[in-house]
């Protein structure tokens, strides 16, 4: 017995030791309690909202001239975390913060930089695909006619690229939870902000900002 205690102690003490590898938090997001998610850290010290607009180009503006530095070092540190709330302003907003939602946890930060990224391409799609087929989209539910639109406007193929399915495209319309849950965010900010983007700093709404001054600000409150 005694050897075997012997031997077992030269093993543990010869073994490296190993640190944790660190949690990759840009691609991590939490459901919130207000029905939006949080990518990074949900007990980062510092703690960012944006309410967003898919449709809304300083948004899109946003998050190219802060991707470097929000997400690449300050969320990735797990010293900031990032909470998404949509906006809807059309009908083609709607289709995608609900793709968006229906993305789930292990999908949304993927979709939700897709869609900015990507924006231009889908506006111009759902620009001429509107008169066409938009203003009176295809189907006889809603959820067929919010696949007619997310097909229209090229929506569908982002969320497939970003892992979604077919199948899950069609199960997150046909649900009007999802769509109702995603009206709610945004009818919840509607007397709150007077535009997109808009941000809450650790609880202090900010608007009419952009990264360059909003970034010297996530730096003063821990931001790192």
């Amino acid at each position: 017995m005694k050897k075997l205690l012997a031997l077992t102690l030269a093993v543990s003490l010869a073994a490296p030791l190993t640190a944790a590898a660190p949690k990759p938090w840009p691609l991590v997001a939490t459901p919130a309690a207000q029905g939006s998610y949080v990518i990074g850290n949900p007990k980062a010290k510092v703690k960012l909202v944006e309410y967003v607009s898919y449709t809304c180009p300083h948004c899109a503006h946003f998050a190219r001239d802060s991707a470097a530095v929000l997400k690449g070092r300050m969320i990735a540190s797990g010293s900031t975390s990032l909470e998404v709330r949509s906006s809807v302003h059309d009908r083609y907003d709607l289709v995608a913060a609900t793709l968006a939602r229906c993305s789930g946890p292990a999908l949304f930060p993927k979709m939700h930089e897709a869609l900015f990224a990507r924006q231009d391409e889908w506006l111009d799609k759902a620009v001429a695909f509107d008169p066409v087929g938009g203003q009176n989209p295809a189907g006889t539910t809603q959820a067929q006619k919010m696949r007619s639109l997310a097909d229209g406007a090229g929506l569908s193929d982002i969320a497939k690229a970003a892992g979604m399915t077919d199948a899950s495209i069609n199960a997150c319309f046909a649900n009007e939870a999802n769509v109702t849950r995603t009206l709610a965010v945004a009818q919840g900010m509607q007397d709150k902000i007077k535009g997109t983007p808009t941000f809450e700093l650790n609880g202090k709404l900010i608007d009419n900002t952009d990264w360059a001054k909003l970034e010297p600000m996530l730096r003063a409150a821990g931001a790192r």
